[in-house]
């Protein structure tokens, strides 16, 4: 008998702007994300193939970064679980009464640093009259505004070291690697770990710094591939406030068309299509990628850009990104 994973999905992220007022005109106008409330310096916004009451939650703040990434459970049964696990390795921090739209929340921080919330009751997202979709399997109308990402698909941190937060993502919340990178010294520089059929959700790649808890970037994806060549077009024409990074390009590792941009904010945002692909077999082996392979760079495209090794929000002092 197969055993359902606990971690149903990555279900949203709380993501940090020193930019508030500009930094969400790129996710409503140009990403073409829906404004569904706000809470103090805070304003939900959500996909419209989201289920729930939010996919981002944009918070003003001194600096850039992530501040947290939400998981969602299975079940309660699940949820009961997690946090038995996670404080059984001494990495929770306890219970909070649950933000808009999600019910009692357990955090926890990986080895690193990076704070996570895991809930299970949620709110599903009821659409107000002029967003109501044609069909009913629809969470929302399509709404034709800006680049119109479809869901949130990963989250790609930072890490001091990322052998041991992959290893606590598997040990503790059922995560398995799907593909790696390990460098000619044994040392793992980069994993990509999923919690059910996507071929990842949570990323952990090397610091150059060798800071702890920052954040690399934050992907969404398109319905086609397509989208991203227009993300581009769209990029373009409000380069004074978006920065293209690099691509369009495609990934060797997950096989990802892609476009890296700077939100207003500082934050590296990925466009990707067809983002996580679908893991379906029960006994994959994680494909490991050596060092003389990635420094081959990407599948075709132009060569990795320099930026993309350096740079992650909140910036570190004094060092060159």
């Amino acid at each position: 008998m197969t055993i359902a994973p606990d971690v149903a999905h990555l279900g949203h992220i709380e993501l940090l702007t020193p930019e508030p007022d500009k930094s969400l005109w790129f996710f409503t106008e140009v990403m073409g994300l829906s404004e569904n409330g706000r809470e103090g310096d805070s304003v939900y916004l959500r996909t419209w193939d989201d289920y729930e009451h939010h996919t981002l939650k944009l918070t003003a703040h001194s600096t850039s970064g992530i501040r947290r990434t939400a998981l969602r459970a299975a079940s309660q049964e699940s949820l009961d679980r997690l946090v038995k696990a996670i404080d059984a390795a001494g990495r929770g921090q306890g219970w909070v009464e649950g933000d808009t739209g999600i019910g009692p929340t357990y955090l926890f921080t990986d080895p690193d640093g990076h704070e996570f919330e895991l809930y299970w009751e949620s709110e599903w997202y009821e659409p107000p009259e002029q967003l109501r979709p044609a069909l009913k399997n629809q969470a929302q109308a399509y709404p034709g505004r800006g680049i119109c990402v479809r869901r949130l698909d990963h989250v790609n941190f930072l890490a001091s070291r990322v052998e041991p937060n992959g290893q606590f993502l598997s040990d503790v919340l059922g995560a398995r690697p799907t593909e790696q990178i390990m460098l000619d010294d044994g040392t793992i520089s980069g994993q990509w770990l999923h919690f059910t059929n996507k071929s990842y959700d949570i990323v952990y790649s090397g610091d150059w710094t060798g800071s702890r808890g920052r954040l690399h970037h934050v992907a969404f994806a398109t319905d086609t591939r397509e989208d991203i060549l227009r993300a581009a077009d769209i990029c373009l024409e409000n380069e004074v406030l978006v920065v293209i990074e690099t691509g369009p390009h495609k990934h060797a590792i997950q096989q990802t068309f892609f476009l890296y941009v700077y939100e207003p904010g500082g934050n590296r945002v990925e466009l990707c299509n067809p983002g996580a692909r679908l893991i379906l077999a029960p006994d994959w082996k994680v494909i490991t990628w050596t060092e003389a392979e990635r420094a081959k760079g990407q599948a075709w495209g132009l060569k990795t850009i320099e930026s993309f090794h350096t740079h992650g929000t909140p910036p570190v002092d004094g060092l060159r990104e």
